[in-house]
């Protein structure tokens, strides 16, 4: 799991889908440029981004998974959402997740920034999606204000 519990949702986006398998936790971008503008526009697509980059578009609070649907369904206690479905993203808020580029060393008031994969750094060419409110504990988790507006 990449992402606690222990959240603060002050504004989240359910207006992109997302292709491919992903776990929670880490910064989406967008897919596309000139991404769909209309609540069911099926442009309106985000990935975490191999580049560090890209337009980041909030934090994935679900799990993407490719389940057979026909033997089983998906697990909505769990928050997964099956590949190409709608995905909820945080913008404004506060996470606690483990997507934390393992060379940063974050501390509170450093500031967060988009980085490879997803991952969130205390530094780089990325853009600026918030601040760090601790540092990383001993399983990597680290304490983030989001603010992706």
């Amino acid at each position: 799991m990449a992402l606690k519990p222990d959240r603060i949702e002050t504004q989240t986006d359910v207006s992109f889908f997302s292709d491919a398998t992903a776990t929670r936790g880490g910064v989406v971008s967008v897919k596309t440029a000139g991404s769909g503008v209309s609540m069911d526009d099926a442009s309106a697509v985000v990935e975490y981004a191999s580049a560090a980059s890209s337009t980041p578009v909030g934090v994935l609070l679900n799990d993407v998974v490719d389940l057979d649907l026909t033997r089983q369904h998906v697990n909505w206690h769990k928050d997964e959402v099956q590949k190409g479905g709608k995905v909820t993203l945080l913008q404004i808020g506060q996470v606690t997740t483990s997507n934390i580029e393992s060379s940063a060393a974050p501390s509170a008031g450093s500031g967060a920034f988009v980085a490879a994969n997803g991952n969130i750094s205390t530094s780089g060419t990325g853009a600026r999606v918030g601040v760090f409110l601790s540092s990383k504990d001993s399983d990597g988790f680290a304490k983030v204000a989001i603010n992706i507006a």
